[in-house]
């Protein structure tokens, strides 16, 4: 009976937790519908491929190739340069006789596969093709020859192997022939997991401070919001960024996560993160009135946000889904840590993606000092 009671008052505490309710029968069907939008998208594959020197027979098997388009260049060096700027993902050199130098993006494992399968048979549908002409015209030749001879003396063909095969030569501008699609997303991830743990433990962190009476005690002295704001920000951001310098170093080192650019910029996205991730779980918490309600906050806050930073290509999902993915940080985290991981870009390059994550901070700040204005006793 006592064990009954025990349940009963738990349970109408639950019920007169409207937010707590609204969390946890919405969270779930908002998370499910959101996941089936996302791997019920269309994510076909496609490959953009240089040619050079390449044969015109070759070059329009190739293009006949399922999710394959071919651009033909008059130099290698105008082909490399189109790769090195990522507007093509492979070139397809010949070299010699029999002999061609593959050089792959290899940002997309997937396109890489294409690229190598399309070029095998594209090759095999050229060599049937010499093989059937080769055996038609020997035909002809043996049959004008068989006319002449008496019978009993008839040629034949007889099978012999080939004395020449197709040399193919591979270069990957990122990786090698073992990358795979974790190297692709990985970028995604080291960001949203930074965003997450900062998330949760600043918004824990001040949720703390509340029900122990600390942030009350601190309003009523004559500290202006802002200086508070900033205190929990930079105490929090001391414990962010080890955060962030533990799952990088994890993901480099551990991981063995290739970083075509630079460290210090990837460092530098993480650490800008992780302050926007502080910033809003410090504006989440005021929302929150316990621990568990801040948890609940994570899959409507936090979840949208992975599938939308780019681990499925944008242009595979319906059209609403661009504008939405613009109101969310990591987004352009995972667009900045994928510039400097996968193509080696400066800082020049992702600045404008730093650019907008310090104005969500800025936005957040501003929301966190208006936001304790409801604690603070006049």
């Amino acid at each position: 009976m006592r064990t009954l009671a025990i349940s009963k008052r738990i349970g109408k505490e639950l019920l007169r937790d409207k937010r707590t309710m609204a969390l946890v029968l919405l969270a779930p069907i908002l998370i499910m519908w959101l996941m089936s939008v996302i791997f019920s998208a269309n994510s076909e594959t496609s490959a953009t491929i240089g040619t050079v020197g390449v044969s015109s027979s070759i070059t329009k098997k190739l293009d006949k190739v399922d999710n394959v388009t071919v651009k033909r260049y008059q130099t290698k060096s105008r082909a490399k340069k189109a790769l090195k700027h990522y507007h093509l993902d492979a070139v397809i050199i010949k070299t010699g006789s029999n002999k061609y130098h593959l050089y792959y993006a290899n940002i997309d494992y997937a396109k890489t596969a294409l690229t190598k399968q399309g070029f095998q048979q594209a090759l095999s549908k050229q060599q049937i093709a010499q093989i059937k002409s080769k055996i038609t015209n020997l035909s002809k030749a043996i049959n004008q020859i068989n006319q002449t001879l008496p019978a009993g003396h008839k040629l034949q063909i007889k099978k012999s192997k080939s004395s020449s095969k197709t040399k193919i030569t591979n270069t990957y501008e990122y990786g090698n022939k073992d990358t795979g699609f974790f190297n692709k997303i990985a970028p995604i991830f080291i960001g949203f997991f930074i965003f997450f743990f900062v998330f949760l433990i600043s918004g824990i962190g001040l949720l703390n401070e509340r029900s122990s009476g600390t942030l009350e005690r601190v309003l009523a002295t004559p500290v202006r919001r802002s200086e508070i704001v900033a205190g929990y920000m930079i105490s929090y951001g001391v414990l962010a960024i080890i955060q962030t310098l533990i799952i990088v170093a994890t993901s480099v080192w551990l991981l063995d996560i290739e970083i075509v650019g630079s460290l210090w910029l990837i460092l530098l996205i993480a650490i800008v993160l992780s302050a926007v991730a502080l910033s809003l779980g410090i504006f989440i918490s005021t929302f929150a009135s316990s621990e568990f309600q801040m948890v609940q906050f994570v899959p409507i806050v936090l979840m949208p946000q992975i599938f939308f930073s780019g681990i499925v290509p944008l242009d595979a999902l319906p059209s609403w889904c661009t504008p939405l993915s613009q109101i969310m940080p990591l987004t352009y985290a995972a667009r900045a840590m994928e510039d400097v991981t996968l193509k080696g870009a400066g800082f020049n390059e992702i600045a404008g993606n730093l650019g907008i994550l310090l104005i969500f901070l800025a936005i957040f700040t501003v929301l966190n000092v208006v936001g304790l204005k409801q604690y603070r006793k006049v």
